[in-house]
């Protein structure tokens, strides 16, 4: 029987159709070839980690393995390229010379982990870069001033108080095992809406309110998964995972939330312009500075940005202060003799008073050394990214193209037995103003450093130490020998099966 006209002709266009495909294939096959052969010659001359033929490295950082992350530093002096994939690499460096290099450039953040981090907060002071960059932080600066963190530590004291309250509650006269990351995350929570947005919520009490930290968790796990995935740095592939599908559900959850606290605020200035009211507040808080800018700049800070900037500050106002403050107590419980020392400061401080003021803060001496050197072993953030926009140079004459994604492992570097003696070891003395030995300056970076530095990190430190003083007034602490600390990176440093301490109320 004869082919008709119509099958040869639906025939022939098929074949094209078939070609031109696998013509694409080919074509995309050898671009990432090609690419794969100019990544391993430009770096050459950093040896590292043999990787995986598919897989790369990869590994190494979704386990979250830092015990081989730390052979891998002794190994490899300053720098290794990690593999992400065949045809990825973030090139690591934990060197204090190669971090000042690469901080004191105006590189813009990665594609990769802040690209992924858009749809949680949204272009804002964190993945920004350039002239918007600027601008926004120049805006926000004014937030942590001093005069406004001094009218701060009144309300911290209160949050400090109710979780305070609540573990002794809990533990009564009786020395008790508690788990006690949430009940900080919900603190610092409660610290944070209080501070920067001026809005009460009795979230430590009301339990409506533990789902905004459940998802930061689950959302920073999800996105961290991703960064270190590279069949998932494709959108397609990514967008029918089922990781994707619960990080919009999770999205949804927090941007619900900050948009709530967006509208009261704006609902309540409306409401004082018609009715001639006036704030009896005595300080402008982070949102008010916000709408304000956005009233006067429409055109260039638009709600977008707000909404951004509200977010941002909202996960790094609340999840690293968490975090560290749990870190600290758990290295505090872990060192009895150093937790000893920093209470006997904080009663001759305090000499026959009972709260703290700001000018405690200040004499804080020992504590401040045991808060350092608890963010130099457990650092919040546990490494920065920039994709180079020109060629760097480091110190040693080895160079990096543009186009090259840098990680900053602020864990390799503060944890670099070249940088710091038995760096394993909880030893507060390193941050002694009496200790001599000289350090460089870029080799302790919980904050970061350089023109992009955390800029609240004095917001950070003053609720580190009201909240730590505060509890070492009323409770000893001790670790729970069964439950050890597993740390493990999810954007953000997170207990891996939650932080377990034993508590008992001093009389």
């Amino acid at each position: 029987m004869e082919t008709s006209w119509l099958e040869m002709r639906w025939t022939r266009s098929f074949y094209l159709v078939f070609v031109l495909f696998l013509t694409l294939v080919l074509l995309q096959a050898i671009k990432l070839y090609l690419r794969r052969l100019q990544l391993q010659r430009v770096l050459r001359a950093f040896p590292g980690p043999s990787p995986h033929w598919l897989m790369g490295n990869q590994k190494l950082f979704q386990e979250g393995d830092f015990e081989s992350f730390e052979e891998i530093v002794k190994k490899y002096p300053c720098a290794f390229p990690a593999w992400i994939g065949p045809f990825e690499t973030f090139f690591q460096i934990y060197d204090p010379d190669y971090a000042k290099t690469f901080l004191n450039r105006t590189d813009p953040k990665s594609q990769y982990l802040y690209k992924f981090l858009n749809p949680l907060l949204g272009e804002g002071l964190l993945s920004l870069h350039g002239i918007r960059w600027f601008q926004h932080r120049r805006l926000i600066t004014p937030v942590f001033n001093f005069n406004t963190l001094k009218s701060h530590t009144s309300i911290m004291a209160q949050s400090i108080n109710t979780m305070l309250d609540k573990w002794e509650n809990i533990c009564g006269t009786q020395e008790s095992v508690l788990e006690i990351f949430e009940d900080i995350s919900l603190m610092s929570l409660d610290t944070l809406m209080k501070c920067t947005f001026s809005r009460e919520t009795n979230c430590q009490i009301n339990s409506t309110h533990d789902h905004y930290t459940k998802g930061l968790c689950e959302g920073s796990e999800i996105i961290y998964k991703r960064v270190f995935s590279f069949f998932y740095h494709h959108d397609i592939i990514f967008k029918f995972s089922s990781e994707k599908r619960h990080l919009q559900k999770i999205v949804n959850i927090l941007h619900q939330y900050t948009d709530q606290i967006i509208q009261e605020r704006r609902k309540a200035h409306k409401d004082e312009k018609e009715h001639g009211k006036t704030d009896n507040r005595t300080h402008r808080d982070f949102l008010d500075i916000l709408l304000s800018a956005q009233a006067e700049h429409d055109n260039s800070f638009s709600d977008a940005d707000l909404h951004a900037e509200v977010n941002t500050f909202m996960v790094a106002g609340q999840d690293t202060v968490a975090g560290s403050l749990s870190w600290v107590l758990y290295h505090l419980a872990q060192n009895p003799e150093h937790q000893e020392r920093c209470r006997e400061e904080i009663r001759g401080i305090l000499g026959d008073g009972s709260s703290i003021t700001w000018d405690h803060l200040g004499e804080m001496t020992y504590t401040t050394m045991c808060i350092k050197e608890s963010l130099r072993l457990c650092p919040t953030v546990v490494s920065v990214s920039r994709q180079l926009s020109k060629p760097i140079t480091f110190p040693d004459g080895r160079s990096l193209p543009a186009g090259i994604t840098v990680v900053l492992s602020i864990w390799g570097l503060q944890h670099n037995p070249a940088v710091w003696e038995n760096p394993k070891v909880f030893d507060p003395l390193r941050f002694s103003p009496d200790n001599h030995v000289k350090r460089h300056s870029y080799s302790f970076l919980p904050f970061s450093a350089g023109p992009r530095n955390c800029i609240g990190q004095h917001f950070a430190m003053i609720q580190l130490k009201m909240a730590i003083a505060m509890t070492l007034l009323r409770f000893k602490m001790t670790p729970d020998p069964t439950r050890p600390l597993i740390v493990v990176p999810k954007v953000l440093l997170k207990p891996k099966n939650g932080l377990y301490l034993f508590l008992k109320k001093i009389s």
